[in-house]
């Protein structure tokens, strides 16, 4: 398989608090990894350094996209790349409709006016196949939309971008079982043997209508284990006490995130 993406010992800090600690990770074109870890552990803090948020610092390490280092590319340019990165809590964005923001997307991230007529279509056709009420569109983005409305939102914008890496950052948080079921179906329709797809989650319920080709457990700014579907399997029945260190469950019991 040809990588896509490949980290290698990266340390990273949010604001001057060292959180990924010697992180190591590849990723091939056609596969499905999952992260999984305690809070505090450093996921989002990883989804966040990816694609150079500039509220956390690289201190070493380097994050190899295609062959390309993009340790201090913009976020904009790494976008354009072709990286895609969805939000535990989407914002919402007075001013501009859903379909405006679509647009505009599109339109930064190919470099080409969209053929109106035909974008709305497809537009038309994702929503309808993510239970999306149709009147979302023209609304204001996110603005009013509820908990399920805003993550489905996320997947809408994952399939309309049509990125080569997609990195889903606990989409599926504060879902009930039916909008769950409607991400894993929004990610399976996204998911070809070109593109990739990075979930970071708590929950194995988004797992069980795909196929996961690797979990990863993070820890303390490390992957400390990896392995199959069977790995988050035993997180659901016997949690990540083994893993744990004595400082991420001091971090949890402060009700610290990364």
């Amino acid at each position: 398989m040809e990588n896509l993406l490949e980290i290698n010992d990266l340390y990273a800090n949010a604001e001057e608090k060292e959180i990924l600690k010697g992180l190591n990770i590849k990723i091939n074109k056609g596969e499905t990894h999952v992260i999984m870890g305690p809070n505090g552990a450093g996921k989002s803090t990883l989804a966040n350094v990816i694609l150079n948020n500039p509220l956390y610092t690289k201190k070493s390490g380097s994050i190899i996209f295609e062959g390309e280092n993009i340790n201090d590319m913009p976020t904009d340019q790494i976008a354009k790349k072709g990286i895609f990165m969805s939000f535990q809590s989407p914002v919402e964005i007075p001013g501009i409709s859903t379909m405006n923001f679509l647009k505009y997307a599109k339109n930064k991230v190919t470099d080409a006016p969209v053929r109106i007529f035909e974008f709305k279509n497809q537009v038309n056709g994702y929503m309808d196949e993510l239970n999306m009420n149709p009147k979302l569109i023209d609304r204001n983005l996110n603005v009013g939309f509820s908990g399920g409305e805003k993550k489905k939102n996320e997947i809408l914008q994952m399939l309309v971008l049509n990125p080569k890496l997609a990195i889903l950052d606990e989409t599926d948080s504060g879902l009930d079982v039916d909008a769950i079921k409607t991400v894993s179906k929004g990610i399976s329709m996204y998911k070809n043997s070109e593109n990739a797809v990075l979930i970071i989650t708590h929950n194995t319920r988004i797992l069980e209508n795909l196929h996961v080709d690797y979990v990863h457990i993070l820890v303390d700014g490390k992957i400390v284990k990896s392995g199959t579907y069977e790995l988050a399997k035993e997180i659901e029945e016997e949690g990540y006490g083994k893993y744990k260190s004595r400082k991420e469950v001091q971090d949890e019991d402060t009700g610290r995130r990364y």
